[in-house]
């Protein structure tokens, strides 16, 4: 019986918590993105305003588009596509915030399937 009163309290606490997301900070600023490919780690460092991304990896540098849906969604468009899956727009949105790094989800626009990651802010502009 305790068991069956305490269930309700527990989904009231839970459904009662807020995910901290302070999209704003994160708009502009210069970034480092960890992730991991067939166990090797990699890491793209970029930088962005209000409309342009400048991405940085493996010593190539590429540059796209900035379009912002809200304060935590954002659509990405490659300003120089070298083939065709360049020239689709990735969809990025932002799910979580905590200090300086936010976790996000992101894929190509209309597709269904996402990938998360986490981003560091590594200084304003």
């Amino acid at each position: 019986m305790k068991k069956l009163l305490a269930l309700p309290l527990l989904l009231l606490i839970v459904s009662c918590y807020n995910v901290e997301r302070d999209c704003k900070s994160f708009k502009t600023g210069k970034f480092r993105f960890d992730y991991e490919i067939d166990g090797v780690k990699k890491t793209t460092f970029f930088e962005r305003n209000d409309s342009i991304e400048i991405e940085t990896f493996e010593g190539k540098t590429d540059t796209a588009s900035v379009r912002w849906v809200n304060d935590c969604e954002y659509v990405l468009k490659k300003l120089h596509p070298k083939n065709m899956a360049e020239q689709k727009s990735i969809d990025m949105k932002i799910l979580t915030t905590k200090d300086n790094t936010y976790t996000f989800e992101f894929g190509m626009v209309g597709v269904p399937q996402k990938q998360k990651g986490t981003v560091t802010k590594l200084s304003d502009l």
